[in-house]
């Protein structure tokens, strides 16, 4: 995470008084495991895969999201802190243990965050969902329908481009929408050890609606976070964090970050979080359509 937090200039000394403080993020993916990282800062969990009443996460994906959002590094001694370490987490499984889901249960899960927000001011949801075009055209557009009105109802909604680029148009159908904040991914010139980098794969624009995609960029190579498979007798062990790859990584680096300007600035409105993430963003020279408005840069954001 240093690394990430290096390229993204999103240092101690740039947000050590804004730390996503009075901010709620609301996920929706596979569930969240009670990590030591954040366990006491989840408000709200709803199953719409098996109907569990408990917090879980039966694939880790979710755990691996929440960490990067709001994880304050807890068992790691701050090194895997994640972006807003202070925000709180509401989060909805929609996806199962394997990370597939529905568009029906990604759209209770939508609704259930709408609801919620009148006893919890949810003001970011976190999409680290990419899906390929679902066969049942009526199901897709009534699933981008319910995102773009969690927009309209005032949050700030982030979506992952999708892993199924290069090709151009590969932007998921949850970040086609002109109204979202579609994150892609770039890691700046890193390469994992197998010589691979999520600028290989991450969504292309523009947007089946022929929209601008992606918004911007953040990394999403090798990132560590909390997993779920911690063990609280093993403390500080392997178990406690895992590294993964996607642009469902770097969607909620951006999440963090809209958590890290609206802690500052509680009274922006998600238009005007929008506006500012793309015009602080760093140009990286690359096209819209592989980059948007360049690479997140905190320092740029918050100044």
């Amino acid at each position: 995470m240093q690394r990430v937090k290096n390229l993204i200039h999103c240092d101690e000394a740039v947000y050590k008084k804004t730390l996503g403080a009075n901010v709620t993020i609301a996920v929706l993916d596979t569930g969240v495991f009670y990590h030591p990282d954040f366990s006491d800062r989840i408000l709200a969990f709803q199953d719409f895969v098996n109907g569990n009443s408990l917090p879980y996460d039966d694939s880790g994906h979710g755990t691996h999201v929440c960490g990067i959002c709001a994880g304050n590094g807890r068992v790691s001694k701050g090194k895997y802190s994640g972006i807003a370490p202070e925000a709180n987490l509401v989060v909805g499984k929609v996806l199962n243990k394997n990370g597939d889901g529905d568009g029906e249960s990604m759209i209770r899960g939508i609704q259930w965050v709408m609801e919620l927000r009148k006893k919890i001011p949810i003001q970011i949801l976190n999409l680290s969902i990419g899906i390929r075009n679902l066969e049942d055209q009526k199901l897709e557009d009534k699933l981008i329908a319910a995102i773009e009105l969690a927009w309209y109802s005032g949050m700030v909604v982030v979506t992952a481009a999708g892993n199924n680029g290069p090709k151009p148009m590969t932007i998921s159908p949850l970040g086609a929408s002109r109204k979202v904040i579609t994150v892609g991914c770039h890691d700046g010139g890193y390469v994992s050890k197998n010589g691979s980098s999520c600028d290989e794969y991450s969504g292309r624009g523009p947007s089946k609606f022929e929209i601008k995609k992606p918004d911007i960029v953040a990394p999403g190579t090798d990132i560590i976070s909390c997993s779920n498979k911690y063990v609280r007798f093993y403390n500080n062990s392997n178990s406690s964090y895992t590294s993964k790859s996607g642009t469902s990584m770097a969607t909620p680096i951006v999440s963090g970050a809209c958590a890290l300007l609206l802690s500052k600035n509680p009274d922006l409105n998600n238009e005007s979080v929008k506006r500012k993430l793309i015009s602080s963003a760093e140009d990286l020279k690359e096209s819209w359509s592989k980059q948007g408005g360049g690479m997140l840069n905190v320092h740029n954001l918050l100044a």
